[in-house]
This record gives structure tokens, C-alpha cells and sequence, in this order.
């Protein structure tokens, strides 16, 4: 009868090497799950506390509806907004009747009312971030909708019983365009009814706007592109004019949550922001242009 025998030395290297066997699985089942705990951990470590927005009313449902929750989710802050016309918003500012980290305007030049000394120093630097055309939305069970597809927008809106609405170019800036579209084509196509419009249609709050035309209480009205793709509005381009907001960001001076509102202003202008920006109705510029104290530093790109 025959045994197969060990040697001594190699029944020792045998079992050398299967204790290592054992102690690197051992290992890899304890140490790997460590790994990726603390991995996962330090990925999803995020900020806490509220960044106070202050908003144009056309930036509403995107800003509560998609920037506000993708912001959160990406960084733990929370978005605290408040909406209403770009002009009204910088009076409040400047009158200490609203306080907020970020001011977002959809106008430059509502920027300027709130630099230097003499407007309280509440805005230093902005950048125009994007834009978004002026368009003309219509009421789906209007009895002019088909007027609307087949005609030039500028002679459907003088027809009688056309009920069109507008905001106020006291308080917001798209009220400005909405005169500017008006009265741009009733000179070029000398139809002076338009200029009779451009002061008698009705006015409404920007924030109001929206939901007026939706209970049907208007026929039409002029909203940019971004505040019409969120609310589902049918449109018309407003052909013969090149309007279009822009939009713009600011950190105000003495934010009350700095951190969060630089973070803010970071996801907003950066892959992210701009992807969702694209996504609903607002062409991103970029880069950005920047303006210190009224003079533009930087700009790379012609927008309307």
C-alpha cells in the first residue's frame, strides 16, 4: 500500500499560504465595506441652512419648480424666494422693505439703481447670465386663438374685443419691452392704433399675469419665453421685433448668508444652472458677463 507523503517543509508552506488566503478575504470583507462607507459618507457630507432669493416673477416656477429643488439636492442649502417685477424688487432693496442674499433681475439696467453710494451700495458686480425671448401667449379657447396662427400678431391684438394685457413698466421690465414691441411696429408698419395700446391695454402684476390668462380673463398677453414653457402657454412669436429679457445675478451687499448665497450663484452659472436654464426657455450666456460698477470686465458673447 502505497501514501502520498508531505514533507514537513511543504505542509508548512501549504499552510502559511492558506492562512494568508483566509486573512486577505477576511480583509477584503472588512476593509472594502470601510472603504466605501467612508467614500459614501464624504460624498454626500453637504451644507444645511437657507440662501434668500429675490427673484424676477418670471423666473417663479422655474425657480421653484426646478432650480430651487436641484440646488438643494446637489448642495443641502434650501432656497428661500421671493418673486415679483425686477424695478419693484431693486425699490424694495433699496428701501430696506425686502432683505435677501441674491437679487436676480431681468434687466441690466434695473442693476444700476442699486450701485454706489447714493443707492446704498446694495450692488457692486452682476453678471448677465441669460435670455429669454419677449413673446405674445394666448388663451387656448380664445375665440381669437386662430386668428393668432394665421395672422400677424400685431393685427389680431387691434381687433375689437381683443382683450391683451401687459405688466407695468413702472415695476418690471418686461412691461417696458411689451410698450417697446407696441409701439416699435406701429411705427414701422404705421399702424397707430398699436400706439394707442401700448397705453391701454390692461396692466397686471407680473406674478398674476400668468394665471389671468389661464382663467381666461385675457385673450393675450406678452410674457418672456421661460415664464410661457413653464406654465404650458400656446405662443406666437412676436415677428418684427428682436426683444428679449436679460437676466441677471447679483450677491447683494451685507448678505445675511454669504456662503450659501456664493453657492448659489455657482450652481446657477455653472454646468448644472445652465443645463436647466437651456432645458426651460432661457439661453445661457457663456461665459457670463460680468459688470463692476457699471462697467462690463468681461464679454464674449453678442445676445439680442
Amino acid at each position: 500500500m502505497s501514501h502520498h507523503l508531505i514533507r514537513p517543509r511543504e505542509y508548512l508552506r501549504q499552510r502559511s499560504v492558506r492562512r494568508l488566503l483566509v486573512a486577505s478575504l477576511v480583509a477584503v470583507g472588512l476593509v472594502l465595506p470601510l472603504v466605501s462607507m467612508s467614500a459614501s459618507a464624504a460624498s454626500t457630507k453637504k451644507a444645511s441652512g437657507t440662501v434668500d432669493v429675490l427673484y424676477a416673477g418670471s423666473f417663479q416656477d422655474l425657480m421653484e419648480q426646478k432650480i430651487g429643488p436641484a440646488f438643494h439636492n446637489a448642495t443641502g442649502y434650501t432656497v428661500s424666494g421671493f418673486s415679483a417685477g425686477s424695478t419693484a424688487l431693486a425699490n424694495e432693496i433699496a428701501g430696506g422693505t425686502q432683505v435677501g442674499d441674491v437679487f436676480i433681475s431681468a434687466s441690466p439696467a434695473v442693476n444700476a439703481t442699486l450701485e454706489g453710494a447714493s443707492n446704498g451700495n446694495w450692488v457692486s458686480s452682476y453678471s448677465v447670465f441669460g435670455y429669454s425671448p419677449l413673446v405674445l401667449g394666448y388663451y387656448a379657447q380664445s375665440k381669437f386663438a386662430r386668428d393668432l396662427k394665421t395672422m400677424p400678431w400685431y393685427k389680431v391684438v387691434d381687433l375689437p374685443g381683443f382683450l391683451l394685457g401687459r405688466t407695468d413698466p413702472a415695476t418690471d421690465p418686461k412691461g417696458v419691452l411689451a410698450v417697446d414691441a407696441l409701439e416699435g411696429l406701429a411705427l414701422s408698419h404705421n399702424l397707430p392704433a398699436l400706439d394707442a395700446l401700448a397705453s391701454s391695454s390692461n396692466i397686471f402684476a407680473e406674478t398674476a399675469l400668468v394665471g389671468d390668462l389661464q382663467a381666461g380673463q385675457l385673450d393675450a398677453g406678452f410674457f418672456y419665453g421661460v415664464e410661457a414653457a413653464a406654465a404650458h402657454l400656446k405662443t406666437v412669436p412676436l415677428k418684427g421685433t428682436e426683444l428679449a429679457g436679460q437676466y441677471t445675478v447679483a450677491i447683494l451687499n451685507k448678505a445675511p448668508h454669504e456662503a450659501a448665497a456664493k453657492a448659489f450663484v455657482k450652481f446657477l452659472l455653472g454646468t448644472s444652472g445652465r443645463a436647466i436654464l437651456k432645458k426651460n426657455g432661457v439661453t445661457p450666456i457663456v461665459p457670463p458677463r460680468v459688470t463692476i460698477a457699471s462697467t462690463t470686465i468681461a464679454s464674449t458673447t453678442t445676445t439680442p
